[in-house]
C-alpha cells in the first residue's frame, strides 16, 4: 500500500513540475479571465450564456483537480499549506465552488470568481517576483509617503492662507487645499490653478514650481528607487533559488571557500597537534 502511495505521488510530482502542465494551468486561467469579461455584455438567458455556465463549471472542475494534484504531489499534506501561493490558491479555488444559479449568492460567486485571474502570479516566478518586491518594499515606501504627507501637509497650509481669497473653492481650507496640492503632484490642468493665482500673485509661481520639485521629481524617483533596490534582490535570491544566473554563482563559489576554509582548519589543527 505505502509503495503503491508512493508511485502515485511520484507520478502526481513529475506532472507538477512539467512545463504541459504549467501552460495548460495558466492557459485555462486566461479563459476564465475571458468567460468573466465574457459574462458582462449579456444579462438575459441565451444559448449563449448557457455556454458560458458550462464553460465556467469546467474551469472550476479543472482547478479542482489542478489544486488537488498539487496536494497530493507532496509528501505530507501540511507541506502544502507551508506556502503562502498555496494557501492563496487554495482559497480562491474554494471559493470558486459557490455555485452561480443560487439567487442569494452569485454577486458573491462572480465577485470571488474574478480573483481567479490572481493566480497568474501564482503560477509565473517573475510575477511572483514582483508581488515580493511590492510587499517588501511597501514598509520602506511607508516612511517617504509620512515625508510626502509631511510636505503636503506644510504647503497646503500656505496655500490655504495665502491664496484662500484669490480662490475659495480650491484653497479654503487645509483639506481642499491638500487635494488641490493632489491634482497639481499629478499634472492634471495644474497650470490653471498657477495661473489663477498669479494674477493676483506674480510670485506665486516659485510656491508651484518648487512643491512639483519636491513631490514630482524627488520623492517619486525616491519610491522607484526603492522599488529597483528590493526588485534586484528578490531576483538575486530567486537565482540562488533556482540555482541558474550570476548570483547562483557567486553563491556556490561562497560556499566552495567556506569549505575549503574549513578544510584547512581542520589540516592546520591536526598538524599541529602531530607536531
Amino acid at each position: 500500500m505505502s509503495t503503491t502511495f508512493e508511485t502515485w505521488r511520484d507520478r502526481f510530482e513529475r506532472l507538477r513540475a512539467h512545463k504541459a502542465f504549467e501552460l495548460t494551468v495558466i492557459t485555462i486561467i486566461v479563459v476564465s479571465a475571458l468567460l468573466i469579461g465574457a459574462k458582462t455584455y449579456e444579462e438575459e438567458v441565451s444559448p449563449f450564456q448557457q455556454w458560458l455556465l458550462v464553460m465556467d463549471v469546467a474551469v472550476t472542475v479543472f482547478f479542482l483537480v489542478e489544486i488537488l494534484i498539487r496536494m497530493a504531489a507532496e509528501k505530507r499534506l501540511r507541506d502544502f499549506f507551508r506556502k503562502g501561493w498555496n494557501i492563496f490558491d487554495f482559497l480562491i479555488v474554494t471559493a470558486s465552488l459557490i455555485p452561480l444559479d443560487d439567487s442569494e449568492m452569485v454577486l458573491l460567486a462572480r465577485l470571488l470568481r474574478i480573483f481567479r485571474v490572481l493566480r497568474l502570479v501564482s503560477m509565473i516566478p517573475e510575477l511572483r517576483m514582483l508581488m515580493a518586491a511590492l510587499v517588501k518594499s511597501i514598509p520602506r515606501m511607508g516612511y517617504v509617503a509620512l515625508l510626502m504627507f509631511i510636505i503636503f501637509y506644510i504647503y497646503a497650509a500656505l496655500g490655504s492662507f495665502l491664496f484662500a481669497e484669490v480662490d475659495d473653492f480650491l484653497w479654503g481650507n487645509i483639506s481642499i487645499a491638500m487635494l488641490t496640492l493632489f491634482r497639481i503632484a499629478t499634472f492634471e490642468d495644474w497650470t490653471d490653478v498657477m495661473y489663477a493665482t498669479q494674477e493676483v500673485y506674480a510670485w506665486s509661481w516659485i510656491y508651484y514650481l518648487t512643491f512639483i520639485f519636491l513631490t514630482a521629481f524627488i520623492f517619486l524617483n525616491m519610491m522607484i528607487g526603492i522599488v529597483l533596490d528590493v526588485m534586484q534582490k528578490e531576483s538575486v535570491q530567486m537565482e540562488i533559488e533556482s540555482g541558474k544566473g550570476e548570483a547562483a554563482e557567486l553563491h556556490g563559489l561562497r560556499s566552495d571557500v567556506r569549505e575549503l576554509r574549513d578544510q584547512l582548519s581542520r589540516m592546520e589543527a591536526l598538524l599541529e597537534r602531530r607536531s
